[in-house]
């Protein structure tokens, strides 16, 4: 639990008391030790073009340890900075809470601390990124956005700025906070190599430098680099390294570079420039020293940056280890691969190989491994995957939780893989994330986070979500999650449309839950279902228009990033499908007229290529050029829609029993609207809003400071009316995990007085029942009842297993 002391007050109108940053006729002078951390400098001079953009005036920035002047801010890192140190040592400034802290930060207002000083505003961080945190957390209170770059936000202007108040941090929730730059083929890459790098038309130091510069605006400290095939490995350029130290990043690799080797270009292409001869078999129980070298050779060039390292091997490119067919075996080579690489790391960092950081990621068949016996050094801290769908598989047990190296998370905003990619848009719900991550957290897993973004640019308000959320965990708790939306629309676009834009985004959720824009040629829906679909986005699409009408000009490049884009992509593609798909479905549909024409379906495709070229050539001058795509990878999802006509005539029969098969229910109750339920001092139930299918869903959670082990009656009673008849009750579920290897997400129903029936809704990761389940954005379960009479009907619903969370109780009538 963070406790943060004090609070800053930022006004237009000052007082005795308060601190004029910028007025009418003045401006304060920024001052640091040019003794301090690089990123001092930096975040330093970054605030003063700040500050220009919302006063206009420039405030000057200087590296000089006798600061002059009515007004001026001070800023450096405690031990590090003589300004800051000798405020400390003068009893002008009490940094006794944040001394020797991770990551932490106070700022204060200060009367004469120099004679010849009325007022100054200190930034004092217990370390590097501490004093920078600070510097941005105050950007952040002026007004200006994290994304104020990277989403062209420009800050509403104001005419004075001064500040009172003090302000003192607690260290961040999770230690280690970042991002996987992944699948940046589409996106990235191209607009890197076209716009920022274009010396080496690549994803280089410059694009580096504006991503960690996001990071420090972000709180964030942490990068796993760009590593597909499209892109050179992050040691190739020497001098992304020295711009992450620069900006007091922490470099590290994902679940298949370990030892800060990226296999795909140092291994696969580039081994022979390196060592001089071909790579032999990328295989440790047969080429043994020459991968000993490899790894060695990169630990020893890394040596005086800050690094985490990724223990442990699989193939080249995200594939499984090669080695010994058994399991067994395997795993006995996969630990030789991790003692050898500790003993690299001991040796080369000159340190006990407990102090370095590390971490072993059991992602896809690893965790197989791992759930065999696996011995893992204590010190090592293991990073649980969601299952690339933003459902995590497992969190560690009591024992595992007594780990020194702790425990961590690698979690998917974007994926390439099965049973389908979403590389495309962001629609994970800020619900979703925090129930899933908060959950992590509450069961150890607050060592390192780390979030796969894909380009970064289609995940702007998720990712600053998330890294709100590991800076405190509980700033935005599951049952606060949904208003982040308002929250992040007023930050940016003013309080006249914070709501509106609130509601949008949560409805584009809530719509993209039951079946991503990627997904939806895949998915079936009853002919009602497909319509609602198209009526509920064509009015989204109608509200975001509406809504960009007021938004000032200014911001209007902002809005159709974050919010006009990605809503109008989702409607398309949805459109798309689904109108196509009623050519084969509706009787006479060549005479069917305005919402619902299937000849419509060819427009929204072209559409969608309208407005990607918009996006990239148009919105803020062509800064975005080739940052959009709205075909990556070429998935049949993004192809011509296929409407019924003389060459596709003869399949309508067999197209028509595919896309219209999902029958009708007599009756949905929602599980959240229980009349009555049963808790204990352990156990509650709770709604959460924003979460599954139908925008809210009721589960078990611990209550604070406790753990959901309870094995009691926990359970929810629902009134309801059908008439006599055999039904099917089908109950459909976040199609979420246990957080052990019980393999159970069971509840149990009965209606009236018979004897309750066991569901388990549990699929395990990779099955079809998975692929189905993460596609349509519910898992189900059924049972058959009897109603005898016709009257009014108790549904009792119990909740067997922490994790289960219900969305939906729906009828069918047999």
């Amino acid at each position: 639990m963070k406790a943060q002391t004090g609070k800053l007050f930022i006004s237009e109108k000052g007082t005795d008391s308060s601190f004029p940053l910028a007025t009418a006729a003045t401006i304060a002078n920024m001052y640091y030790d040019a003794a301090d951390a690089g990123v001092v400098k930096i975040a330093a001079e970054a605030f003063s073009k700040d500050l220009q953009l919302v006063t206009g005036k420039e405030m000057p920035v200087s590296a000089n340890v006798n600061p002059g002047g009515d007004y001026i801010l001070l800023t450096g890192t405690i031990g590090h900075s003589s300004l800051i140190d000798g405020l400390i040592l003068t009893n002008t400034i009490n940094v006794s809470a944040i001394r020797d802290k991770w990551e932490s930060f106070g700022i204060f207002v200060i009367d004469q601390p120099f004679s010849l000083v009325k007022k100054a505003l200190v930034i004092a961080g217990s370390d590097r990124r501490g004093t920078a945190y600070g510097i941005f957390h105050l950007s952040r209170l002026i007004g200006v956005s994290p994304f104020v770059w990277w989403a062209d936000i420009v800050p509403a202007k104001r005419q004075e700025i001064f500040i009172s108040g003090s302000y003192i941090s607690s260290p961040p929730s999770v230690k280690y906070r970042g991002i996987f730059i992944n699948d940046e083929d589409w996106g990235l890459q191209p607009w890197a190599a076209k716009n920022m790098d274009k010396d080496i038309k690549d994803i280089g130091p410059k694009t580096y430098a504006k991503v960690f510069e996001l990071l420090l605006r972000l709180k964030a400290n942490y990068i796993w680099p760009a590593m597909h095939p499209c892109t050179k490995a992050f040691y190739y350029y020497k001098d992304n390294p020295k711009v992450a130290d620069d900006y007091a990043i922490i470099v590290g690799g994902s679940h298949c570079e370990p030892m800060l080797r990226n296999n795909v270009f140092e291994w696969a292409e580039n081994f022979e420039h390196e060592y001089g001869k071909k790579p032999g078999e990328w295989r440790y129980d047969v080429n043994k020293e020459e991968i000993y070298k490899y790894w060695d050779d990169r630990v020893k060039e890394a040596v005086h940056y800050e690094s985490v390292y990724t223990v442990g091997m699989r193939g080249i490119h995200d594939g499984s280890m090669p080695g010994p067919k058994d399991p067994d075996e395997k795993k006995k080579l996969l630990e030789n691969v991790i003692n050898d690489q500790r003993k690299i790391l001991g040796l080369d960092l000159n340190k006990p190989v407990e102090q370095v950081p590390q971490i072993f990621i059991p992602y896809k068949e690893v965790l197989s491994l791992y759930r065999r016996g696996l011995k893992l050094d204590d010190d090592i801290t293991i990073i649980w995957p969601d299952d690339n769908y933003g459902y995590i598989r497992q969190l560690p047990d009591e024992q595992e939780r007594k780990r020194s190296g702790g425990h961590g998370i690698y979690y998917h905003l974007s994926y390439w893989g099965s049973p389908q990619d979403y590389l495309w848009l962001c629609s994970t719900s800020p619900s979703l994330i925090s129930y899933e991550m908060t959950k992590a957290y509450d069961y150890g897993a607050d060592r390192l986070w780390v979030f796969n973004v894909g380009d970064i640019k289609p995940a702007e308000l998720e990712l600053q979500f998330a890294m709100d959320l590991a800076w405190d965990i509980r700033a935005w708790t599951p049952g606060k999650a949904f208003t982040y939306t308002k929250a992040w629309a007023k930050e940016i676009f003013g309080e006249k449309t914070a709501d509106d834009i609130a509601a949008i985004k949560n409805e584009y959720y809530l719509l993209a839950q039951s079946g991503k824009p990627e997904h939806i040629n895949s998915l079936d829906f009853s002919l009602p279902d497909a319509r609602q679909r198209i009526d509920r986005y064509a009015a989204l699409y109608t509200k975001a228009l509406s809504t960009g009408s007021s938004i000032p000009p200014a911001l209007k490049d902002a809005y159709y990033e974050l919010i006009l884009y990605p809503v109008l992509s989702a409607g398309l593609m949805n459109r798309k499908v689904l109108l196509a798909r009623q050519s084969f479905g509706l009787p006479g549909y060549e005479n069917q007229k305005g919402a619902y024409d299937p000849g419509k379906a060819m427009v929204a495709f072209d559409s969608i290529r309208l407005i990607t070229d918009i996006y990239n050539k148009q919105i803020a001058g062509g800064k975005w050029d080739g940052i959009m795509s709205w075909h990556p990878r070429d998935q049949p999802a993004f192809k011509k829609p296929l409407i019924k006509d003389s060459v596709t005539a003869g399949k309508a029969d067999s197209l028509r029993k595919i896309y219209f098969r999902t029958p009708v229910p007599q009756l949905i109750i929602e599980a959240s609207a229980c009349t009555a339920k049963k808790e204990n001092t352990v156990t509650g139930l709770i709604a959460v809003k924003g979460l599954g299918i139908n925008g809210e869903g009721i589960t078990r959670f611990a209550k604070p400071g406790k753990r959901d082990n309870d094995s009691g009656a926990i359970y929810a009673d629902y009134f309801f009316s059908l008439s006599e008849g055999e039904y099917t009750v089908i109950v459909k579920c976040l199609p979420d995990f246990d957080v052990n290897t019980s393999k159970n997400l069971r509840y149990g129903v009965a209606i009236n007085d018979e004897t309750p029936q066991t569901v388990n809704v549990y699929a395990e990761a990779d099955s079809k029942e998975w692929k189905e389940n993460v596609l349509r954005g519910y898992s189900s379960g059924k049972t058959i009842h009897k109603i005898q009479q016709n009257t009014q009907h108790k549904l009792r619903l119990w909740f067997k297993d922490p994790n289960l969370v219900i969305n939906t109780i729906e009828f069918y009538k047999q």
